[in-house]
This record gives structure tokens, sequence and C-alpha cells, in this order.
């Protein structure tokens, strides 16, 4: 029999197409979750064709999902034309682009298949230069300017039918050091985060008309003491994710860990302990991206983890997964339709010779897919 646990977690997939051990292993498994990056993107009919497999095979409508930011994160700019990221937006300082950016963001990832895009970045840029993962895709310099443009964009989103997720609670702002690679931890203030880092996720936590700001939050690597004196990342803190997130900030949406095979996890427990301590945080998906073949041996020690530890959170997803819009029919000409608008967007944010750069990796797929 099934087990239900396999819900709390959110898995890669190998490659552009489904293998039959591959979807054997997903069948018995039944994710909650799967996320795609640039190794599942071919052609846009086979990216349609491996996401209507995934759905296929799940029992249960699953969340499927992507990050779509613009820039450099946009895995979908492998088959087409790359968006301004939120920091071109932002210094083009027009509200409505940002709003287009979000409606046209919806129509294209809808039409794949998506339900769920894993953006927008609520970090604030303190230093547009720092190597800590974040350039080019904070949407403010200030919390004001993020809560609003990223606020643009997130409203428009989930307007259009796709479901949100703010990232990296509590912040990454101040990092330096990428937690793709390391574990980072920050001496800084909570009085300063509260003016800062924090404002901006108590704006996004907050419910209006019944409902929170966002529908989910991705949580970091990272640890700041003062938020919490047990050294461990903000994705294994109970102190950091049922007393601050929840019970004070009082967030009832969807959580779910930054990636379990970043370098910040890997550097800091094993693979059962961080599957493990990531759901007794208070986290209710685990974030399982590469290590695919790893899956089944997440969903065992989700299995093993008493009811009263992993029914609130089966109860969050299935909450969550009521909220989650169908695909829109496909075609290529309707693909290339959409496209052709992103990149009208590009040169109204750009300019005409701005817009024909594109990002360093060139639309080709990174060996370090950041998210």
């Amino acid at each position: 029999m099934t087990s239900p646990t396999g819900q709390l977690l959110m898995v890669g997939v190998p490659g552009t197409e489904l293998d039959a051990e591959t979807a054997a292993v997903l069948r018995r498994l039944q994710p909650g979750a799967f996320i795609l990056f640039g190794r599942n993107i071919q052609t846009p009919t086979q990216l349609r064709r491996l996401i209507d497999d995934l759905r296929d095979l799940s029992e249960v409508e699953p969340i499927i999902t992507i990050d779509q930011e613009g820039g450099r994160v946009s895995r979908l700019k492998l088959i087409g034309s790359e968006p301004p990221n939120a920091q071109q937006l932002r210094d083009r300082g027009d509200r409505s682009l940002i709003q287009r950016h979000g409606e046209i963001t919806a129509e294209v990832l809808r039409l794949f298949g998506f339900n769920l895009d894993l953006c927008p970045v609520l970090d604030i840029s303190f230093d547009d230069e720092a190597d800590n993962s974040l350039r080019g895709r904070c949407y403010g310099k200030t919390a004001t300017q993020v809560i609003d443009f990223a606020g643009a964009f997130n409203d428009s989103l989930r307007a259009g039918g796709i479901l949100s997720c703010g990232k990296h609670f509590p912040g990454y702002s101040c990092a330096g050091e990428d937690p793709h690679h390391d574990f980072p931890s920050v001496d800084r203030p909570r009085a300063e985060m509260e003016a800062h880092e924090l404002a901006v996720f108590r704006h996004f936590a907050r419910t209006e008309a019944g409902s929170p700001r966002i529908d989910s939050l991705m949580i970091g690597h990272i640890h700041y003491p003062d938020l919490d004196p047990v050294r461990r990342p903000a994705s294994l803190s109970p102190k950091l994710l049922d007393e601050l997130l929840v019970r004070e900030m009082g967030f009832r949406g969807l959580i779910m860990t930054d990636d379990l095979d970043m370098g910040a996890i890997l550097n800091f427990c094993g693979f059962d302990e961080a599957i493990e301590q990531s759901v007794r945080a208070g986290n209710h998906l685990a974030m399982l991206c590469h290590r695919v073949h790893l899956a089944e041996q997440a969903g065992k020690v989700l299995a093993a983890l008493p009811a009263a530890v992993t029914a609130p959170a089966l109860e969050a997803v299935a909450r969550f997964k009521t909220k989650l819009a169908p695909p829109t029919p496909f075609s290529e000409e309707r693909f290339r339709e959409i496209d052709a608008r992103i990149y009208d967007l590009r040169v109204a944010t750009l300019g005409e010779e701005a817009a024909a750069r594109r990002s360093p990796e060139d639309g080709k797929r990174s060996p370090v897919e950041l998210y």
C-alpha cells in the first residue's frame, strides 16, 4: 500500500522523459510535488508531454513547479525568450511592466501544465554585487520597494492561475556565502532584521480576505544566531518556523524547504536527518531536487515518523492542492505567441539593444541552477 507521506516530498525528475524505472519509483512513492529544471527541457511539446506523464502517474493531482523568475533564473529560456530579471524591472521603475511580467509568466506556465512558480524573491538587495546567489534577482533595495514590486508580480501571477512562492525566509540578503555551496551564518541583530527582511515577510505572511497574501514560502539554509541560538539552518529550525513564521507572523500557507541537496545542508547533517528534521521543524514539503535516486529512502524516513508530526503537514499540502488550476490547452503556436510577448516585455524593460543580449549563460544548461 502506498504511504501517504510521499505527499510531503517535492522531487526532481532525471531527464526529458520518464524512463520505466523512474516512473515505477514515482508511482510507488506518490510525491506531492515535482520540480523541473533545465535538464528536463528540450522542446515545448516534449515539456508538456513530460508534465502530462507526471500528472498521469499521480493518484492525487500533483504540484508541478519550476523556477521561472526572469533573467538567469528562467528555465524556459532554453526553449524561448528570456524575461527581464527582477533588478532590471526594479531599475526600470514601471510597476505596469512588473504586472505584465506576472501575467505573461502565468500564461506560459499554465500552457505547459505548471501550477506553482517558485517566485517572487522577497530578499532585499543591500548590495547588488554581493556574491550570495541573489545578483539580479531582487525587486528592491528597501522593504517598501520589495513589498511594492514583488507584490505586483505576485498578485498578477496568482490572478493568472499560478500559485506563488516567496523566498528565501528569513532572508539571504546579508549572507556573504552562497548556500548552494556553503552554510552561511550571519550575526545580524533581530532589531535590524525586523526593520528590513522580516518586515517584508511579515507583510506577505498576513492574511487578506481569509487567505495569505502569498501562497507558499521557501525556507532558506542560513543561520541567524540572534533568531535561533542553536546552530542550524532556518529550514531545520522549529524556532524560526513554528514559533516565528506560524505562531508570531500568523502564516497559514504552504511551507517548504529550499533544496536539501544544497551544500548548506550536505555540509551540516546526514540525509535521513535532514529529511526528518525538515518536517519536525514545521515544513510541509521537503525538497529533493537532484539526488532523485534517494527519493524512496526519503519516503521511508517520512513513513517512519509519528502521525502527530506528519498529519499537520499532510493537511497543509491537501489544503494547498485545492487551489491548483488545471493546464490550458497546449499548442506550439500558442507558445510562440506568448513567447513573442515575453520578448516584447524584455524590449520594453531594457530597450532594443540591451534586449538582444541575454544573460551570461545564454540559454545553456548551467551546472549549478539557482533557485
